[in-house]
């Protein structure tokens, strides 16, 4: 359907993903994408070019940090100063397994050393010895095992800890932390050693209102032992092929469940059927279960489910009358369904729904009409469907739209005129060949975007003109082959300009490298299949945020790019050549 190109099934990074530049180990599951969730920490960096001074409090931090080596212990300092120096010292990447003994026992609240170089069992004397005073702990993808989380046993305030790609912890070390009442989230995402036996150490978590297993592959017959948590609210089981019905029957009785994730799972109709009682539930995703639109009978109970995710479920026309039951849905993913427009008659009673995934459906310009009364929908994906210019029409009065996505449609630039109602739109992608510079001049009046993809299309210098009356843009891709360093000059004045993909460009050359470093804000830039060369890195030196950078295909080599790393671009996270 639509278009093929090899981008479509391997997306570039997006903004966000970019920016939290997550490590290939630890990234999300593409099911986890859908709703992604984890604990973090609020950055203490005081970013280059922020109007405000650092205070004399940050001053001392930062100077103490930078001076580590002549402190022994800040157990006599007082907590919240401590703690903002241990934050420091993660975020600097300066704290060692030697630093971290001044820390002991100066009852440390958070200790978030997610992904953190060099974690194992010999670091957790110090992290246990903050005692009750811990109430954070993240040590994913550690070197931890059982024997080295023991003495966390003694940490019984701890409110949330994080677990993820442990793969040395197993059902033993789930032990220790058995009698913690106070925990309310619990995250053990990628770990094979936990097995049903192991769960048991969960029964007696009253307090625990968040639990993520995703990818624990070893847990069928586990859930029986979540009888108990009356406080749960969120269960992630995405991606654990081992569930099937018989593991749903125990999640009747949590009544406060309002997040269920299911993904890849064996769950068919009849283990939906054990949702029903479920009154709070609000979320549920079903990505890729073998289930039929028989089961959207047992999700009709449910008042209160506001968020649907039936993608790659192989749903089909026959049944799908019943969606028009679920009036409360405000998100709705049915992306990679064998569903035609037969289906959206069915959705239009849906006068709540502000999310619409159709991606790769069999869906073409008639079944749009049936779209046009939903005035609440702010973002429409329509990828790799049949859609083209007369479909656009029945969608041109959805004037609260904020994304559309119309890649891989057989849309033309004639089609466009019907995007120009669109004011609010702030995410447009038009992924497609068939673009040109002149539909872009119908896009004039869409002053509010700020992401704009047109990878495939046909733009040349001339289309340029246009984009750069789009003063809010953060994300920009071209890369049709048509520009020249003069379209990149058009581009130059984008100032908040996040991530610019220019690749397969072939005729930019260093000229380019020179006006995109007027771009300060650029975290993500990739310039491959072009003309630049080592000379024009020398520009580049100017953009401290970047943090991604794509040369390939260029006359820049590996070394050249390692070089203006070390010496200019210490942020720099991922860079190819490499």
């Amino acid at each position: 359907m639509g278009g093929s190109c090899s981008r479509k099934r391997d997306p570039q990074p997006d903004e966000e993903n970019v920016q939290r530049v997550v490590s290939r180990r630890y990234s999300k599951s593409g099911s986890s994408k859908w709703l992604g969730t984890s604990l973090s920490r609020t950055s203490v960096d005081n970013k280059e070019g922020s109007a405000l001074c650092p205070s004399l409090m940050e001053l001392c931090i930062y100077k103490i940090s930078e001076e580590i080596d002549q402190y022994g212990t800040f157990s006599m300092l007082p907590r919240d100063i401590s703690q903002q120096i241990f934050n420091e010292l993660v975020c600097s990447q300066r704290l060692t397994e030697a630093h971290l003994e001044a820390f002991e026992d100066c009852y440390l609240q958070d200790i978030i050393l997610a992904e953190y170089p060099g974690v194992d069992d010999a670091w957790m004397d110090v992290i246990c010895s903050q005692g009750s005073s811990l109430l954070t702990a993240d040590i994913s993808g550690s070197d931890v095992t059982d024997s080295g989380l023991l003495n966390i046993k003694d940490c019984n305030n701890i409110e949330a800890l994080n677990l993820n790609f442990c793969d040395k912890i197993s059902d033993a070390g789930l032990g220790c932390i058995s009698g913690f009442s106070n925990l309310t989230n619990l995250s053990l995402k990628r770990n094979n050693n936990i097995t049903a036996k192991g769960m048991s150490s969960l029964s007696g978590l009253v307090s625990l209102s968040k639990l993520d297993l995703e990818r624990c592959t070893g847990i069928h017959g586990g859930l029986v032992h979540l009888k108990g948590l009356k406080k749960l609210e969120s269960l992630n089981i995405n991606c654990c092929n081992c569930i099937t019905d018989v593991d749903m029957k125990p999640l009747s009785d949590l009544t406060s469940l309002k997040e269920l994730q299911i993904s890849c799972s064996k769950v068919t109709d009849n283990g939906v059927t054990f949702l029903k009682g479920l009154n709070k539930l609000s979320l549920l995703n079903m990505e890729r279960c073998p289930i039929t639109a028989a089961c959207l009978d047992s999700l009709s109970d449910l008042g209160s489910l506001l968020y649907l995710n039936v993608s790659r479920s192989g749903l089909t026309d026959d049944g799908c009358e019943k969606f028009s039951k679920l009036k409360s849905l405000k998100v709705l993913n049915l992306a990679f369904n064998d569903i035609s427009d037969a289906v959206l008659a069915h959705l239009k009673v849906l006068k709540d729904l502000e999310s619409l995934n159709l991606d790769s459906c069999r869906i073409g310009d008639d079944g749009l009409v049936h779209l046009a009364g939903l005035n609440h929908l702010k973002c429409l994906e329509l990828s790799d469907t049949e859609v083209g210019n007369s479909g656009l029409r029945h969608i041109s009065g959805l004037v609260n739209l904020e994304s559309l996505n119309l890649s891989f449609t057989v849309i033309t630039d004639g089609g466009l005129r019907n995007l120009a109602k669109l004011t609010c739109l702030k995410s447009l992608n038009l992924d497609v060949s068939q673009i040109t510079d002149a539909g872009l001049a119908a896009l004039a009046g869409l002053t509010e975007l700020t992401h704009l993809d047109l990878f495939c299309a046909k733009i040349t210098d001339t289309g340029t003109k246009y984009i750069r009356n789009f003063k809010n843009l953060r994300s920009l891709e071209i890369c049709g082959g048509g520009l020249t360093d003069a379209g990149v000059k058009n581009i130059k004045d984008l100032k908040s300009l996040v991530l610019l993909n220019l690749s397969q460009n072939h005729h930019l050359t260093d000229k380019s490298l020179e006006f995109i470093s007027e771009l300060s804000q650029l975290v993500s830039l990739n310039v491959s299949s072009s003309r630049v060369s080592n000379t024009g890195l020398q520009h580049l030196t100017k953009l401290k945020n970047l943090k991604s950078l794509s040369l390939e295909s260029t006359k820049v080599t590996a070394n050249d790019i390692k070089k203006l790393h070390e010496s200019h671009l210490l942020d720099l996270v991922t860079y190819r050549p490499e």
